[in-house]
């Protein structure tokens, strides 16, 4: 067995009364919903998400239009738009993405984890 296929990813809630353990990374974006994630929107993304292949068929869209302000925890992801701006996203960062049309994946092998502190309730819906 490899020494990746033995880790274990570790979490706990903000509180720490809660904990889990899984032996491998969710397969999709996940909405945490611990009092802090539901308020400011925590979400994670796994290498290879992109928002025009894993949202954009669900909702027959193209390009995301939401607002995002928010707050990069780990990782990098990227945001392009139709114009050729392209946003890098990276660990520490704070971040605005207008609410015009771009798309959003993730860059290298590592997972995505941001906070929205604005625009998350209306992300993918």
């Amino acid at each position: 067995m490899t020494r990746a296929a033995q880790a274990v990813l570790s979490a706990t809630c903000h509180c720490g009364s809660v904990r889990i353990h899984v032996r491998r990374a969710p397969r999709t974006v996940t909405h945490c919903n611990c009092s802090i994630c539901r308020r400011y929107g925590a979400l994670w993304y796994q290498p290879g998400w992109q928002w025009s292949k894993h949202v954009g068929p669900d909702l027959g869209l193209a390009r995301c239009s939401v607002e995002h302000v928010g707050l990069v925890l780990a990782g990098v992801a990227t945001a392009a738009f139709d114009d050729g701006t392209v946003i890098e996203l990276k660990s520490g960062d704070l971040f605005y993405i207008p609410p015009v049309p771009h798309d959003s994946w993730v860059v290298g092998n590592e997972p995505y984890v941001s906070l929205h502190l604005g625009g998350a309730g209306k992300y993918a819906k």
